[in-house]
């Protein structure tokens, strides 16, 4: 029995392959692989075509490959505008998500703020990112092509506890719906504390 989430991604796809654009490859960054395209998403290889979405070979229908069809039926036809760095409070109608967006997307990763800086490398590495010089460490990851994530983490002292803040390319909206955006923080926090939690055999 198909899952809604499966369902709601046989749609998205279904609507994008109906229609799709000639220049999609382009506006997605991606590039065609058979009858669908590839792509770097969440820090996999993905891979989508009319009818479903796969990360590293294997159908994917959860939230994340969701994620991955909402990603390539939104995405606008110019590039990434990096700076200024967006915070999801400042997204006109992003009220009713703060909350949510705070708890899944930062103070997720508070617990693990030594660990990320120990393996900020790897993460970086596999999100096709690179290092910003702000806070005691940050990261520019690059869950989507065309979506960067910069989040600024500070280390515990003696006055006050750690924190991670999550911002988003000035122009993440052009390439993805506001809840949309919420999620993408959301599944780029739960691989970098996947990538951390791995234990060394």
């Amino acid at each position: 029995m198909s899952t809604q989430y499966e369902k709601m991604i046989r749609k998205n796809l279904g609507t994008l392959f109906e229609k799709m654009p000639g220049d999609l490859e382009a506006r997605m960054g991606a590039s065609r692989k058979g009858e669908g395209f590839s792509l770097r998403a969440f820090g996999e290889d993905a891979w989508l075509d009319g009818e479903q979405v796969m990360f590293e070979g294997k159908n994917d229908v959860t939230p994340r490959g969701l994620l991955v069809s909402l990603y390539a039926l939104h995405a606008g036809v110019g590039k990434i505008e990096i700076e200024p760095y967006k915070a999801f409070k400042d997204f006109p109608g992003s009220m009713p998500y703060h909350g949510a967006f705070s708890a899944n997307s930062e103070r997720v990763l508070i617990p693990h703020v030594d660990k990320i800086l120990e393996k900020k490398g790897e993460i970086i590495s596999a999100f096709n990112g690179c290092e910003e010089q702000t806070g005691d460490f940050s990261m520019r990851l690059y869950p989507f092509p065309k979506i960067a994530v910069c989040t600024i983490f500070y280390l515990a002292d003696d006055e006050f506890p750690p924190s991670a803040t999550c911002l988003f390319s000035a122009n993440a909206q052009d390439f993805m719906p506001l809840d949309g955006l919420a999620d993408v923080a959301e599944y780029t926090s739960k691989k970098i504390i996947k990538m951390v939690s791995i234990r060394e055999p």
